[in-house]
């Protein structure tokens, strides 16, 4: 019993009372630290108090080590990608195969016919749209109903045309077309142009604010948003422009191109949106009302009064990157505007509304258009360490969705889900062979 009362004694004292760091790196070395020099309970709590806390200062830096280079590797482009554009830039110069239309004229009149699945992706990397694009096509009951509309910058336009130009697709429809090629309106312009410039603003102040605790992992999210280049995307934020990229569909399904279709989305299109402007999956795979990291918490700043006295901190937020919009529906709507107005009171208000990237603003938009789909069209979050979901629920997801830093296309890729992304590489094309992109 007194043995006991010293032991406390001496650990509650170790608890609140400054300790010296003494260098001892392991509990052997602190036993023959102890018997060697008959130290008592007092030194044995003191000493083993300040070899854990070198210990929990060690895990602390090799978890922020971690999550930086973790980020670091999530937004590289590989070598292996940036030689397949290369290789297919050149093509497009010297094949006139490469460089022939898109779609062929005889398909031309498809781009703006209704009768037909009008699918849109906004991106910068081949392989990736090559993979969209394949695994659609592979799963369609029905792939002559299919129209691709790509989006992409001008320095990717010249190899993704290259690409779908001279890969032969059964029978559906693909257009590529470059932002150079479009010819907007001034005040589309200025739009474009002062909400890009509100977004820098944004991710600026966020990186400018960063701390410590910003580097932890904690949960499936990590806290390093305004290091990721998505933030400032063009292709990523025009999507809130939609209807002025295609001023003649009434109806997309649209398409990030960090995903897998594994099943026939024909349906989709066919849903009833009940005078709603987008159909999204806001509950999840795991249950109603089950939305880990994907609460309105998780996007918005609730210490801002402007935020917390308009939106539910605790509601899901809706997923992004398989959607169908209701083009005709949202031309009604003040959406685009109401976007904008709230980039302006971001930043009369210290930038400090939201986390950097396309979705806080988008939620604030959308705000009373989303019509609820069944969380079976879309699986999202194999990009995130800590997702854990069942192959049963992975095999019945009509998309799967590689939201989250591991994208397959890295070599941080999950190996257990990037096999799925494989199955549509095209690894026989000779490009991909010579660029030595992994399978």
């Amino acid at each position: 019993m007194k043995l006991r009362e010293e032991l406390t004694g001496a650990l509650v004292e170790a608890t609140t009372g400054n300790v010296d760091e003494e260098q001892i790196e392991s509990f052997n070395e602190l036993v023959k630290d102890m018997t060697s020099k008959g130290h008592d309970f007092k030194a044995f709590a003191f000493k083993t108090k300040a070899m854990l806390l070198r210990m929990e200062h060690k895990v602390q830096s090799a978890r922020q080590r971690e999550s930086i280079f973790w980020h670091l590797a999530s937004h590289g482009v590989p070598k292996s990608l940036h030689c397949l554009c290369l290789k297919l830039a050149e093509e497009y110069a010297v094949n006139s195969m490469a460089r022939s239309l898109l779609p062929p004229p005889e398909y031309v009149s498809r781009l703006a016919d209704p009768s037909f699945l009008h699918l849109v992706l906004l991106t910068d990397n081949v392989l990736a749209a090559s993979v969209v694009v394949s695994s659609t096509i592979q799963n369609s009951a029905n792939p002559g109903k299919l129209v691709f509309h790509i989006v992409t910058d001008k320095k990717t336009y010249t190899p993704m045309h290259a690409w779908f130009a001279i890969n032969s697709l059964k029978s559906a429809v693909v257009e590529v077309k470059g932002l150079h090629q479009y010819d907007w309106s001034q005040e589309v312009n200025v739009g474009v142009k002062q909400m890009l410039e509100i977004h820098r603003l944004i991710w600026k102040h966020n990186y400018n604010n960063l701390n410590d605790e910003d580097f932890e992992y904690k949960g499936h999210k990590r806290y390093l948003e305004a290091l990721s280049p998505s933030s400032l995307s063009l292709l990523n934020h025009l999507r809130i422009y939609i209807p002025e990229l295609f001023p003649d569909l009434n109806k997309i399904l649209f398409l990030d191109d960090d995903i897998v279709v594994q099943h026939d989305i024909a349906s989709l299109l066919e849903l009833d949106l009940k005078g709603k402007v987008v159909g999204a999956v806001v509950n999840s795979w795991c249950g109603d009302g089950c939305c880990p990291g994907r609460k309105y918490r998780d996007y918005l700043n609730f210490s801002h009064p402007i935020i917390s006295s308009n939106f539910d901190h605790d509601r899901c937020a809706w997923l992004y990157g398989m959607n169908i919009f209701d083009i005709k529906a949202w031309r009604r709507t003040n959406i685009t505007a109401t976007y904008h107005q709230w980039l302006e009171l971001s930043l009369k208000s210290g930038l400090a509304l939201w986390h950097p990237g396309v979705l806080p603003p988008s939620l604030i938009a959308f705000e009373g258009h989303v019509r609820p789909i069944d969380p079976s069209w879309h699986v999202a979050g194999l990009g995130y360490q800590s997702t854990e979901i069942h192959r049963e629920i992975l095999e019945d997801a009509a998309v799967i969705h590689f939201s989250g830093p591991a994208k397959p296309w890295l070599e941080i890729g999950f190996p257990e889900v990037r096999s799925i992304w494989n199955k549509y590489v095209s690894f026989s094309n000779k490009f991909v062979r010579e660029c030595r992109l992994m399978g």
